[in-house]
């Protein structure tokens, strides 16, 4: 199934939230109906796109309202086979100075004309994690400072990481909103320049490898 996008270079979409259905929690407001939209008019246009997010298995949260009327939180919980397959790639981050493993769901939009576009969902929750790495990629938008500063790792570190180990060819990356702007820093060690050369005052732009990044 993942064959069919693999054989030329694409987009690569990255974001928190994408609405895939009405019933997946994997949003919960404009930004992600916006990223929704995106990949369904790239399906629409047949544009080389991938997306990335997370899995979002505890998504937002199902609102309940007491005799008071005050809002009560539930997490909505599914199980991410339900619509989507599972990857046999794995890759890992190191968080808090331990590596954190990510495995990835490969869910398949369509388009109103019958375009594809794949959208590749990161899980925390193997059996290699720790109890709270596992949890990293249930809640959208849930925690405090730190567990969204962890999401922001596996998104962007290890969304590259798994594009990577999946074979897709990217021939530009596409940010909406910064919560996957860490990998701008996955991408500078890949294509850092020699200290050397910053210190002799060379362009980076002068540089092979950061010329090669900027012209994709």
């Amino acid at each position: 199934m993942l064959e069919e996008f693999i054989h030329e270079s694409r987009i690569a979409y990255f974001s928190m939230e994408i609405a895939l259905q009405n019933d997946i929690p994997t949003y919960s407001g404009g930004l992600g109906v916006l990223a929704g939209n995106t990949i369904r008019s790239a399906a629409d246009l047949e544009l080389p796109m991938v997306a990335v997010t997370l899995v979002s298995r505890a998504g937002y949260f199902r609102q309940e309202l007491d005799a008071e009327g005050g809002q009560i939180e539930h997490p909505d919980y599914r199980q991410p086979d339900t619509a989507a397959a599972p990857l046999q790639a794995k890759i890992a981050v190191d968080i808090e100075g331990r590596l954190v493993w990510v495995s990835g769901w490969l869910y398949i939009l369509k388009g109103h004309m019958n375009g594809r576009q794949p959208v590749i969902l990161l899980d925390t929750d193997l059996d290699e994690n720790q109890q709270e790495d596992r949890q990293i990629t249930h809640f959208l938008y849930g925690g405090d400072e730190a567990y969204r500063l962890k999401q922001e790792i596996v998104l962007g570190i290890g969304g590259i990481r798994m594009l990577q180990a999946l074979g897709f060819k990217v021939r530009q990356y596409h940010l909406n909103e910064g919560h996957s702007a860490l990998l701008t820093i996955e991408l500078l060690r890949r294509y850092a320049y020699p200290p050397e050369d910053v210190r002799a005052g060379e362009s980076p732009y002068d540089i092979p490898q950061v010329r090669e990044l900027c012209n994709r």
